[in-house]
């Protein structure tokens, strides 16, 4: 049995095919950002309302090693393709906030933790082609503190819908 396929194809899809938008794209997702949200899962501390209703028991059973495994094969994968038909005035504006931030909001530029073409870096994922329903979701999520993350909350907490929505079309397109 193939550890990836027979525990992770039905929510991200095995090999970068994107079934349900409420879930991310793993595509090339860093590595090290994929263990530690594993990890996260594994023990509880990632406590958002898809993490407790999906991941809690997928990942609960894994061991470090298949963790590694997992995050070894999707860090692997090509990365997704940016999605067409985005409304060109709204990426603009993302990409505007993504690389320049806000600042009269106190947002920071995405590219800072990001990197500059939303590849991820260690310490923050991947972001480039990733779904952009799944971006709002998230950001959503960060704004609220639903998920619980200082750092991404204090980045988001003055953003509009309108905001989100720009940055999503925008990381959604590349």
């Amino acid at each position: 049995p193939n550890l990836v396929s027979d525990t992770c194809s039905v929510c991200p899809g095995n090999h970068r095919i994107r079934p349900n938008a409420a879930f991310p794209d793993l595509a090339a997702q860093t590595k090290d950002y994929l263990e530690t949200q594993l990890k996260n899962f594994k023990d509880t501390s990632r406590a958002d309302h898809d993490a407790k209703a999906f991941m809690w028991n997928i990942a609960g059973p894994l061991s470090d090693k298949e963790m590694k495994e997992v995050a070894a094969y999707y860090s692997a994968q090509q990365p997704p393709k940016g999605a067409t038909g985005e409304d060109p005035t709204q990426i603009a504006a993302g990409e505007t906030i993504f690389k320049q931030g806000i600042d009269s909001e106190n947002v920071p530029a995405c590219s800072a933790c990001h990197g500059p073409a939303a590849a991820g870096t260690t310490m923050a994922p991947r972001l480039a082609g990733q779904h952009r329903e799944y971006l709002v979701a998230q950001l959503e999520a960060f704004r609220s503190n639903a998920r619980d993350n200082a750092i991404m909350h204090g980045n988001v907490e003055h953003m509009t819908d309108k905001q989100m929505r720009s940055i999503a079309a925008y990381l959604a397109s590349l």
